[in-house]
């Protein structure tokens, strides 16, 4: 795979996602010829999804990262941080000072804007795209 063309995707992976945004998503990212990777691409119980991940994420030039859903819905539930933790790794590796990972692109997505401050304070500052959980935002998102 080339650098220059794939895209790491990092995202939530439950079905309302899948249907409702990840789908556009890959939709748009062949359509405008690059390779969309995600972290359930590799399937070696050998390897730790921490570095499965890792390692995607520095055969991508681009990344979208997806923070719509570290928001518990319900009581007792949990935050969902993987999204956030892979940005920052991701965020790591750019600024790692190797020549390599200069060049390196993101693409912050989020249900609502500036929402993300909440919970992930130390990157104000960062342009993010707000989707409000539907396709149509989506599209204006990546486009």
């Amino acid at each position: 795979m080339d650098f220059e063309k794939n895209i790491f995707i990092n995202c939530p992976i439950d079905q309302e996602f899948i249907d409702n945004l990840l789908k556009p998503i890959l939709f748009i990212v062949i359509k405008n010829g690059f390779n969309p990777r995600v972290s359930l691409e590799i399937s070696d119980s050998g390897q730790s999804r921490l570095l499965k991940i890792t390692d995607i994420i520095k055969n991508c030039r681009y990344s979208i990262h997806d923070i719509s859903k570290v928001k518990s819905k319900a009581s007792h539930e949990f935050s969902r941080m993987n999204m956030p933790f892979e940005l920052g790794i991701d965020y790591g590796i750019r600024y790692s000072g190797l020549e390599t990972f200069d060049t390196k692109h993101f693409l912050i997505l989020e249900a609502v804007k500036y929402e993300y401050m909440h919970a992930l304070s130390d990157i104000s500052g960062f342009d993010t795209k707000a989707h409000k959980n539907e396709t149509k935002e989506l599209f204006k998102c990546l486009y």
